[in-house]
C-alpha cells in the first residue's frame, strides 16, 4: 500500500458504498424505500407481494456497487491491489459517466421511473463518475 492515499478515489468509494447501502436497504424496508428512491411502481408492488425479483435486483446492484467501492479503495491505496485495477477503474468511471448522459436512451426501457428519478440519479452518476475520473487520472502512471 502507498503512504499517500488518493482522496478522490476514497470519495468515489464512499459514494459507491452509500449507493450500495441504499440498494441493500431496499431489501429490508421493501416497497416504501423502493418508492422513495423512485424505482418504479412495478418493482414496489413486487416487493409488497414478496416477489423475489425486486430483492434480487436490489441485491445484484448493491453487490456490484460494493465491488466498485472496493476497486476504488484499492486504487486509492487503502486496500490490497485488486486484479486489473486500472482496467476495472476505467470501466467503472466510464459506466458512471455513460449512465449519466445516456438516460434519455434508457428511459423508454423503464417507463415507470419518474423524470425526477432519471434527473437525480443521472446527476449523482455524473458526480461519482467525475470524482472517479479525477482520482484515476491522478494515479494513472502508478498503475
Amino acid at each position: 500500500m502507498s503512504s499517500s492515499y488518493n482522496v478522490f478515489l476514497i470519495l468515489g468509494a464512499a459514494l459507491s458504498a452509500m449507493a450500495a447501502a441504499l440498494h441493500f436497504a431496499c431489501m429490508i424496508w421493501g416497497a416504501p424505500l423502493f418508492r422513495f428512491l423512485g424505482a418504479g411502481e412495478p418493482i414496489a408492488r413486487m416487493a409488497e407481494k414478496g416477489h423475489w425479483y425486486a430483492n434480487f435486483i436490489a441485491f445484484a446492484i448493491g453487490t456490484l456497487l460494493a465491488v466498485w467501492a472496493a476497486y476504488a479503495l484499492s486504487g486509492a491505496g487503502l486496500l490490497i491491489r485488486l486484479p486489473f485495477v486500472q482496467l476495472v477503474l476505467s470501466a467503472i468511471t466510464g459506466i458512471y459517466l455513460l449512465r449519466a448522459v445516456a438516460f434519455p436512451l434508457l428511459k423508454p426501457a423503464f417507463p415507470d421511473n419518474s423524470d425526477t428519478f432519471w434527473l437525480v440519479t443521472s446527476g449523482i452518476c455524473f458526480i461519482i463518475g467525475l470524482v472517479h475520473l479525477v482520482g484515476l487520472r491522478q494515479i494513472w502512471h502508478q498503475l
